[in-house]
């Protein structure tokens, strides 16, 4: 077994219906979207994915992931707030894998965070979430080697990037991080925890040098 598998099982509560901790199925959710799946099964994942969900520790899908994930899927341009501990992160990590094509060797999604920590936080989860499928995801974040982060962009160009927008921006901005992306299936999922100033400064520059779907 991998090392990402044994810490999410690890950290995987006993429960079949919770999840693992802070992912209550339960949460105060406000919702335009009708259809509502109560079933990981029933959101046409790949069995791989669906490995790695249960591996993970999921037995059903908190509220937030039985409404947002199959508009995500679907193509949808989706704003999901939740309460925290209601299963954001799993929701657009399960969205985003079941969306990318693992022959195709470009960045296909980006997710942005507002801290290191977070952004960490969330490659964990997407590589434990993918760890059937092979699935590759980096951390573009501040605090390490640049040299080192071009060398991993430009040679393993990673299906998922996971980073800070400082980092983000400058790897845009010398054009190391667009020489691997694939923009017409890029994704960029914001969290509630930027300022609207930096959020818009952010995509207003970057979508000067490629389109991109902002989620």
């Amino acid at each position: 077994l991998s090392s990402s598998r044994d810490e999410a099982k690890a950290s995987a509560v006993k429960s079949r219906d919770n999840g693992p901790d802070g992912m209550e199925p339960e949460g105060v959710i406000e919702s335009n979207w009708n259809e509502i799946v109560d079933s990981f099964d029933d959101m046409n994942l790949s069995e791989s994915l669906l490995r790695g969900i249960y591996a993970y520790g999921f037995e059903k899908p908190s509220a937030i992931q039985q409404r947002a994930i199959l508009p995500c899927i679907k193509g949808y341009d989706v704003i999901a707030q939740a309460q925290s501990g209601t299963g954001k992160t799993a929701t657009f990590a399960i969205s985003i894998l079941q969306q990318i094509e693992l022959d195709l060797k470009a960045t296909q999604a980006l997710v942005l965070a507002p801290t290191r920590e977070l952004a960490q936080q969330i490659q964990k989860v997407v590589m434990a979430l993918g760890d059937y499928m092979g699935a590759s995801c980096h951390a573009c974040i501040g605090g390490t080697n640049v040299r080192a982060e071009v060398q991993k962009l430009q040679m393993e160009a990673p299906h998922i990037i996971v980073g800070t927008p400082g980092r983000v921006f400058d790897m845009l901005n010398r054009r190391y991080l667009c020489e691997c992306l694939n923009f017409p299936g890029l994704w960029v999922t914001s969290l509630s925890m930027f300022s609207q100033f930096f959020f818009f400064f952010f995509f207003k520059h970057c979508s000067v040098m490629n389109p991109m779907r902002v989620i």
